[in-house]
């Protein structure tokens, strides 16, 4: 249905970065081992998806972000269909497991959190950030890894926002909001499944309507063949998205087998930027956040943590990715406008996400893999806000995509 929107010829591999690549290899190694030796294999295991997940997502170039806006600005679709295709293949997979409610021999739930004013406000904001900061949750992570300096600002005021959003959550989840209500377990999976991939359908056919309105046919997104084939291809990419879709929802399913929960990113974000105000000296254990099965994680080391140890694999998985493909390259000059617009989306998409009890990941591909009604409001709310962000970023410098068109 879509693959990677680059149209350049598939050029010679790069020389890979030994460094970075031995650095990165390194880590990874040494992870897996300490983590095995220090928590569970199982813990080990979930790090080696992480780096995976990394290395998937640099790749493909999986971008909600990219995706949405080039649709919002110029109706390409390919983005938007692989996302389809991605949700279909997953609801496939997790909702008569979670129907069952066991995944060999372990007891698994999925993400099901209330539908209500902090969804529908906390997701217009993580839109608004996604196109300022100029990446989502994942995104964030895999081109930090990837090298992408301004990331790392756009990180930075994640974490930021994230702690934030953690403090005032209480006050947003005593706003108006109805109970939790996942359709797999209300509706049955068939009829919940059937449902869904209805829906995914009409939207991707929403968008091969939208293109062909506004170009005449569907843009080719096809990676014209090259000269790198074969491992070389594996290694240096890019993949197409199809692939990258694929690969998701079957990393997702494994974190879900392993976890015994689908995969998240920003529960993480809030847990650094606590216990480093904890370091410092500002005790946030009082907070409600931060009460009952959450205190656990405040006070147990980063290691324990299924999501740290996850969002740092794919960090790593992305390094190694840039590595071997001759492709990490930092650069440190960065315009001011844009600086400014990393650190103002970086606040808003680490608020944003925990009103939304998640994130593109979190409350948007899990939640609604996992059933979950808030999932599908944060894809219309989230929507809403990427719509404003593309308008706004012009403003700070960033780019908005646009078809050039040729002839007369």
């Amino acid at each position: 249905m879509a693959s990677n929107p680059s149209t350049l010829p598939i050029s010679p591999r790069s020389p890979i970065n030994v460094i970075p690549a031995a650095v990165s290899f390194a880590l990874v190694v040494l992870g897996i081992v300490y983590l095995n030796g220090t928590v569970s294999g199982r813990q080990a295991t979930l790090w080696i998806v992480g780096i995976l997940l990394g290395a998937t997502l640099y790749h493909s170039a999986f971008g909600f972000t990219s995706s949405w806006r080039v649709f919002i600005s110029d109706r390409r679709g390919a983005g938007l269909r692989a996302q389809m295709l991605m949700l279909a293949l997953g609801c496939l997979l997790f909702f008569p497991v979670l129907a069952s409610g066991t995944l060999w021999g372990q007891n698994v739930s999925g993400f099901v959190s209330p539908v209500g004013t902090s969804v529908l406000v906390g997701a217009f904001i993580f839109g608004i950030g996604m196109q300022l900061g100029g990446g989502c949750a994942s995104g964030t992570l895999y081109t930090v890894g990837g090298g992408s300096t301004r990331m790392i600002i756009t990180l930075i005021g994640f974490i930021i926002g994230s702690v934030i959003g953690a403090a005032h959550l209480p006050w947003w989840a005593s706003r108006p909001s109805f109970a939790p209500y996942s359709i797999v377990q209300e509706w049955g999976a068939p009829a919940a499944l059937i449902s869904c991939v209805v829906l995914f359908l009409g939207i991707a056919l929403f968008t091969i309507w939208a293109e062909k309105r506004r170009h005449g046919t569907l843009i080719s997104s096809a990676v014209s063949a090259g000269k790198t084939r074969g491992w070389g291809r594996l290694l240096s990419g890019p993949w197409p998205l199809i692939i990258g879709s694929v690969l998701l929802v079957l990393l997702n399913f494994a974190t879900l087998a392993l976890a015994g929960r689908p995969w998240g990113v920003t529960s993480a974000f809030a847990l650094w930027g606590s216990k480093i105000m904890m370091a410092a000296g500002y005790d946030v254990s009082g907070w409600e956040f931060w009460q009952g099965a959450a205190a656990a994680s405040l006070t147990a080391p980063v290691r324990n943590d299924i999501t740290s140890v996850m969002d740092i694999g794919i960090v790593l998985g992305a390094l190694l990715a840039a590595s071997l493909a001759g492709k990490f390259a930092p650069v440190w000059n960065m315009p001011l406008r844009s600086v400014v617009a990393a650190i103002v989306g970086g606040l808003l998409l680490g608020y944003g996400a925990r009103l939304t009890f998640g994130c593109n990941i979190g409350a948007y591909f899990s939640g609604i893999l996992s059933g979950s009604l808030h999932g599908w409001l944060w894809l219309v709310a989230a929507f809403v806000g990427n719509v404003i962000g593309t308008k706004m970023r012009p403003f700070f410098g960033l780019a908005v995509e646009k078809t050039v068109k040729t002839g007369c």
